[in-house]
C-alpha cells in the first residue's frame, strides 16, 4: 500500500480487539512493533513501498493476547483506540499501545492478504 503525503489514505482495514493480560503490575499485549516516522523505512521487511514509515507488527507471542485476537506479523497499525497511527514516531506508537489505564486495545490494521482479496474480488 503506497500513498502520497498529504493525500487521503485508502486502505482495507480489519478491527482487532486485544484484551491485555495482567502479569503482576504489568499489562501484556503480546506483540512487538517496528517503524515510525523517525525510523529508516528501507529497513522495514513488511512494506513493499520502501518510503512507508508506518507502524508494523514485527512479532506476535504464541498464545498471547494479540495472537488470540487475530493480530499477525506484518500487520500495519492504522489506529489505536481511535488515534491515528499513520504519522507517529516509534516511541509515540509504543506509548499509545501501552497506556496503563487501558485494559483493552482496539486496533484498525491492514494486511496484504486483505488488500489482495479485495483487489481480486473487484476484478471478477
Amino acid at each position: 500500500m503506497s500513498y502520497i503525503p498529504g493525500q487521503p489514505v485508502t486502505a482495507v482495514v480489519q478491527r482487532v480487539e486485544i484484551h491485555k493480560l495482567r502479569q503482576g503490575e504489568n499489562l501484556i499485549l503480546g506483540f512487538s512493533i517496528g517503524g515510525g516516522i523517525d525510523q529508516d523505512p528501507t529497513q522495514n521487511p513488511f512494506s513493499e513501498d520502501k518510503t512507508d514509515k508506518g507502524i508494523y507488527v514485527t512479532r506476535v507471542t504464541e498464545g498471547g493476547p494479540a495472537e488470540i485476537a487475530g493480530l499477525q506479523v506484518g500487520d500495519k497499525i492504522m489506529q489505536v483506540n481511535g488515534w491515528d497511527m499513520t504519522m507517529v514516531t516509534h516511541d509515540q506508537a509504543r506509548k499509545r499501545l501501552t497506556k496503563r489505564n487501558e485494559e483493552v486495545v482496539r486496533l484498525l490494521v491492514t494486511r496484504h492478504s486483505l488488500q489482495k482479496a479485495v483487489q481480486q474480488s473487484m476484478m471478477s
